[in-house]
């Protein structure tokens, strides 16, 4: 099987940047911003992005890991704060590969559970096959594929890259 690289570490690096300001741009009256990663991926990801907020702003920054089981999104999701630490909050729900949107917006329905200030969501990749009516508000790169090819995100310390295979 071949791997496409689409994205290498540098780009990886770039995007990130360049979403952080975007968030910044959005959050700029706040005070305070609630980042959401979804597990695994989708949290290494909002990592990254806290980490570059806290050195462009002085937005106060928290970090909140988001469990989806991505085979049954209907299951109960888990956050590493509790409702009450992100209610009437700004947030940013983050994943690294919106594909179907099914984990996406099971997650998305879960925060709007709680009532929130501003919601926005952020995605390294954007494929364009959507099951449900979610977009991404920040995106790295959009990219139309076939629904047989896949998209995946390898984060690692000094060669994170995005491969399509």
């Amino acid at each position: 099987m071949t791997h496409n690289i689409i994205l290498n570490h540098i780009e990886i690096e770039h995007k990130i940047k360049r979403i952080a300001y975007q968030i910044y741009e959005t959050f700029s009256n706040e005070n305070e911003i609630v980042i959401a990663g979804i597990s695994n991926s989708g949290f290494i990801f909002a990592q990254k992005i806290a980490n570059q907020l806290t050195t462009i702003c002085d937005l106060k920054v928290q970090l909140c890991e988001v469990e989806v089981n991505k085979l049954q999104p209907q299951l109960p999701i888990k956050t590493s704060l509790a409702s009450d630490a992100y209610e009437n909050a700004n947030l940013v729900l983050i994943d690294d590969v919106l594909n179907s949107g099914t984990t996406l917006i099971y997650a998305i329905k879960h925060f709007l559970d709680t009532p929130l200030k501003k919601f926005k969501t952020a995605v390294l990749i954007d494929r364009n096959h959507k099951k449900f009516p979610v977009k991404a508000d920040f995106k790295g790169l959009s990219l139309s594929t076939s629904l047989q090819e896949h998209v995946q995100v390898i984060f690692e310390e000094e060669n994170s890259y995005v491969y399509l295979s």
